[in-house]
């Protein structure tokens, strides 16, 4: 047996009551964090935790290399952990069909996600969102500013009325993560007052949402990380006031989104 099993979005507790049961039962527990990241708690505390070592991968040993791991769950079960829900990443749906291909049984326990933290927090209703993106840092994509593929998608959300979910970049093996005010930063060179709105430390006991133009946002200061920005389409009247209650937007650029 291979479980994939999310963990949720912040520390060793954000696990479902169904993943935790899973892992305890677990033989081996194997663990990536470069496509997200708990950064509420540390390997050392889910451990603990959980009671059972856990063993971080890096990419090559997922994507190019799990055949020791599907190896030991021909034999045993073995739990695959990830942050937040283990199934947005395509990389997994691949180790979970090499898996099938072996005759190995497999089975998914979802954990909260990004995507309906996002929803969730701000107001912003989730079948209003379009096509999310990922914002690379400017040396990841080996230019400056943002990658003309993420404004046009951004851009074609907007023509529809739709929300934009932008995922910002992680470099987990550096400890570097981007923030909402530099992401906002670089939007707003194309798009300075334009309404934008940052999240951060979603899943934490204490989350922080704030609603402003991008270029108010890039002058802000969000915290810890991890952070998410949301570019709003049209605005529903109630999520309107749900920005405005929650991450206190400004009247007069609420005003330009509304429908």
């Amino acid at each position: 047996m291979l479980t994939f099993i999310g963990l949720g979005l912040y520390d060793e507790r954000s696990i479902t009551v169904e993943g935790r049961e899973a892992l305890a039962d677990a033989d081996r527990a194997v663990a990536e964090f470069y496509t997200s990241h708990l950064v509420g708690a540390t390997v050392d505390d889910l451990s603990a935790y959980h009671d059972i070592d856990i063993e971080v991968r890096e990419r090559a040993g997922v994507e190019q290399h799990p055949e020791d791991v599907l190896d030991a769950a021909e034999d045993g079960h073995v739990a695959f952990l990830t942050a937040g829900d283990t199934m947005i990443s395509t990389t997994h749906v691949d180790l979970r069909l090499r898996a099938i291909e072996r005759g190995i049984d497999t089975r998914v326990i979802h954990g909260v996600t990004a995507q309906t933290a996002a929803s969730g927090l701000t107001g912003l209703q989730n079948y209003r969102f379009g096509k999310a993106v990922t914002l690379p840092f400017p040396y990841a994509h080996g230019a400056e500013g943002v990658p003309q593929s993420v404004l046009d998608s951004i851009e074609r959300n907007r023509e529809q009325g739709l929300h934009t979910l932008v995922y910002l970049d992680i470099k987990a093996e550096r400890d570097e993560y981007m923030t909402a005010d530099v992401a906002a930063g670089l939007f707003a060179d194309d798009w300075d007052d334009v309404l934008g709105v940052a999240v951060a430390r979603a899943g934490s006991p204490e989350p922080t949402v704030a609603a402003d133009r991008l270029s108010a946002l890039a002058e802000r200061d969000f915290g810890d990380p991890l952070h998410l920005l949301v570019i709003p389409g049209d605005l529903h009247h109630v999520e309107s006031d749900a920005l405005a209650a929650l991450g206190g937007a400004p009247a007069d650029a609420l005003a330009e989104n509304e429908t």
